[in-house]
């Protein structure tokens, strides 16, 4: 198979998985009494997800753990910035109060544990441990708290026959985004290379982007549909996902993982400064317009900027390093300043 047919193809079918995904996801959450938004944060998040974990575990066993940091890491970044954003501009995406005074915190505190985890240079055995119970504590809670009011459920074998068919329908959906994730990354390297474009910046593009591919079709696909919860969700729910079990796992699994100074030092700060900005441009009027996304995009368009600039070692990177140091504040001092706002105009109507 030619690149181009390969890249092509995987296009194809991540939108075709992520259609089957998001449809199966969204009849089992109504026949099994569940919110939608549920259902994203842990079958469609965590599903969309196994990306990340078999490339994080084979790194750990392979001995490069700057990519399952990395990748971990990366992906957490990616999701929000770019995927809530792409997600936004297709339709605005409305906010609910449990996830601004839930989900969002669940999300900055898993982010801030991880950095202290690594505080010391690395994830530790028994830091993976602790993660990986935060994860199965937060996941039963979720179940436990999350579900919908049911109206009685028809238990009979009809609607046994229908989850059985939700079920089948979203497990071909995530074999689908699973199978076009990995055809459009090889056959997009592929193309790069051919174009001459350096490792540094296929590396840090189209294979770290590579892994989170499955969350992009899942989400633009539940937002173009209209089920904005399972949308939103399942961004959140892959970050939490990523730290807690991914993370975690790999911790544990390679007897503790080593952190390298530059991704302490700025890009689990980038991390965690991404959730916090979900609290402001959430909180105002609970939704996501499409000029949020725009400047959650714009945000991620700075991020890769630096980071090619950076793994190139560009004349430009000063300058660039300055310029970000003035606008990022500016940025998170103007989202505050609208979360003030909000919260004031909506104290005046009541």
């Amino acid at each position: 198979m030619t690149p181009w047919v390969s890249a092509t193809a995987g296009l194809l079918l991540l939108v075709g998985g992520g259609e089957l995904l998001v449809r199966g996801a969204a009849r089992l959450a109504a026949l099994r009494g569940l919110s939608p938004l549920v259902v994203g944060l842990t079958v469609v998040a965590f599903g969309t997800s196994a990306p990340e974990l078999a490339v994080s575990l084979l790194a750990v066993r392979s001995g490069a753990a700057d990519v399952a940091i990395g990748n971990v890491v990366g992906s957490n970044i990616f999701n929000v910035l770019l995927i809530v954003g792409v997600s936004a501009l297709i339709v605005p995406l409305t906010v609910t109060r449990r996830i601004v005074w839930v989900e969002v915190p669940v999300v900055i505190g898993v982010s801030i544990a991880a950095w202290a985890c690594a505080l010391d240079g690395r994830v530790g055995g028994l830091d993976g441990l602790v993660l990986l119970l935060v994860f199965a504590a937060y996941t039963a809670w979720l179940l436990r708290t999350g579900a919908a009011e049911s109206s009685g459920g028809d238990e009979s074998g009809q609607e046994g026959m229908g989850s059985a068919a939700s079920v089948a329908t979203a497990a071909a959906g995530l074999a689908l985004l699973v199978l076009g994730a990995r055809w459009l990354v090889d056959g997009a390297v592929a193309i790069a290379t051919a174009l001459g474009v350096s490792d540094a910046v296929i590396g840090l593009t189209v294979v770290a982007a590579g892994t989170s591919l499955p969350e992009v079709a899942a989400s633009v696909v539940a937002a173009a549909r209209g089920h904005r919860d399972i949308a939103i969700g399942n961004v959140l729910g892959s970050n939490i996902f990523n730290v807690t079990m991914i993370l975690g796992t790999t911790a544990v699994v390679g007897g503790g993982v080593a952190v390298a100074s530059g991704i302490l030092r700025f890009d689990m700060i980038v991390m965690i400064a991404v959730a916090a900005a979900c609290l402001p441009i959430f909180f105002t009027g609970h939704s996501v317009d499409r000029w949020e996304g725009l400047l959650f995009l714009g945000l991620y368009a700075a991020y890769t900027a630096y980071l090619v600039l950076d793994a190139t070692a560009h004349e430009a990177l000063p300058r660039y390093r300055d310029a970000m140091l003035f606008v990022l504040p500016l940025t998170a001092a103007t989202l505050v300043a609208l979360a003030v706002h909000a919260a004031f105009a909506s104290r005046r109507r009541t």
